[in-house]
């Protein structure tokens, strides 16, 4: 397939896949099947008191076997599709691409948070949160829901969003979909804990690595995003400043872009299991946090997601092909 229109038809495919329908939960969705590779390896790798060398390289062998497998059926699926009919290569192609993407399920998710907090719903509004960040928020004020939420919605702009919308434009969406399981990997495994620290060390520096251009590039799509919407340039500025602040080395660019385009200060003291981690400030409060900055916070998601698209549509024409 070497024709302008398909490689774009995909991608629109793709996108209008995840507005109408999401991820249903009846809805067979790879990264579930991912999930409980994923689980199966660790249980049959993981050895209580094994080596530092041992862990490390069970660790590797796990990310080697989901990326891989991830995609060699990605490529497979499609080459058989293709054999069969090619609206039916079309339509799994742009279903697989749709569920690398979560533009939808992101905005639900906060959107939801922002009603319970409009409603004065804030118990509501702090156990919707608990479902999308790792943190504590039994005891969150308005203020510390809103900046989860906000901080959540700029970090899968990137992951979410752009990082399997990036990999796509380069590679079709067998790379997508090998993504999408390094993210996973990174998810399940990449913590800094006595279990994982070894372990999910291959998980966590892939997942780093893969992270790199695309949430630097989200980091600009933000701002262009911000300056159509009328957030003004200081987001390029705040971008600029703050983003090596975060201690992840890729989530402080779309976190700093928004905090910018907002007006806003993120970061600050969090709770892990009761345990208390501060973090870096980000941006400059020239307003307190309002639950209004939910809604703008997936403004500029939306937009910067429509930039990645139009720029990626454009690359892929170049390209000649799409998959």
């Amino acid at each position: 397939m070497t024709a302008l229109g398909p490689s774009v038809i995909l991608l629109v495919l793709a996108l209008l896949l995840d507005l109408a329908v999401g991820d249903p939960p009846w809805l067979p969705h790879p990264t579930r099947v991912m999930g409980a590779g994923i689980g199966a390896l660790e249980k049959l790798f993981w050895r209580p008191n094994a080596s530092r060398g041992y862990l490390l390289a069970m660790g590797g062998m796990i990310v080697i076997c989901i990326v891989g497998a991830s995609w060699t059926i990605t490529w497979g699926l499609l080459a058989v599709a293709g054999r069969i009919n090619y609206w039916v290569e079309v339509l799994l192609a742009g279903w697989l691409l749709a569920t690398t993407i979560a533009p939808r399920g992101l905005a639900g998710a906060a959107l939801g948070i922002g009603q319970s907090l409009a409603a004065g719903d804030l118990l509501r509004a702090r156990q919707q949160v608990g479902y999308i960040v790792g943190r504590d928020t039994a005891n969150l004020s308005e203020g510390e829901v809103v900046r989860a939420t906000v901080e959540t919605v700029a970090e899968n702009t990137s992951d979410g969003v752009i990082a399997p919308l990036f990999y796509f434009f380069l590679g079709g969406v067998p790379l997508a979909m090998a993504y999408r399981a390094v993210n996973t990997l990174d998810s399940m495994l990449g913590y800094k804990n006595e279990r994982y620290l070894f372990f999910g060390r291959a998980a966590a520096r892939l997942d780093d690595l893969a992270n790199y251009l695309p949430a630097r590039l989200t980091g600009i799509a933000l701002c262009v995003a911000a300056a159509l919407l009328g957030y003004g340039w200081r987001a390029w500025t705040i971008m600029l400043r703050d983003a090596r602040r975060h201690p992840s080395p890729n989530s402080g660019f779309p976190e700093a872009a928004v905090a910018g385009a907002l007006g806003v200060q993120l970061g600050g003291l969090n709770y892990y299991q009761g345990i208390p981690s501060r973090r870096p400030l980000i941006g400059e409060a020239r307003q307190g946090l309002r639950k209004e900055h939910i809604w703008q916070a997936v403004y500029l998601m939306v937009g910067a997601t429509v930039i990645a698209a139009l720029a990626g549509g454009l690359i892929l024409g170049l390209r000649g092909n799409w998959y």
